[in-house]
C-alpha cells in the first residue's frame, strides 16, 4: 500500500479559523494497481499548536484502513506544513 497522490482537492468554507475542511481524491497503490477513492479530511490546530487530523472515505475500501488512514494522515500533515493545500 502507497499514496501515489491526493488531488482536485477543495477547501470547504467553514467560519472557524482554527479548523480547515477540505474534499479530494486519495490515490492510492493498492495491490500493485492505483485505485482513487473520494475522501473528506479536517485539519484542527489546537491551541497547543498541535495538530488533529481527521480522514473520512465516502465510499467503500477494499483494503484494511488503518494503514490506509495513518498514511493519509502523515501525508496531509506534509502537505499542510509544505503549504500545499489551497487557501
Amino acid at each position: 500500500m502507497k499514496i501515489i497522490a491526493i488531488k482536485d482537492i477543495v477547501r470547504k468554507d467553514v467560519p472557524i479559523y482554527y479548523r480547515l475542511l477540505y474534499t479530494g481524491v486519495a490515490v492510492l497503490e493498492l495491490n500493485e494497481r492505483p485505485v482513487d477513492h473520494r475522501i473528506d479530511f479536517s485539519i484542527e490546530i489546537k491551541p497547543t499548536g498541535q495538530k488533529d487530523i481527521a480522514v473520512n472515505f465516502l465510499e467503500k475500501v477494499d483494503y484494511p484502513l488503518l494503514p490506509i488512514v495513518k498514511e493519509l494522515k502523515t501525508h496531509i500533515d506534509s502537505m499542510h506544513t509544505n503549504g500545499v493545500l489551497p487557501d
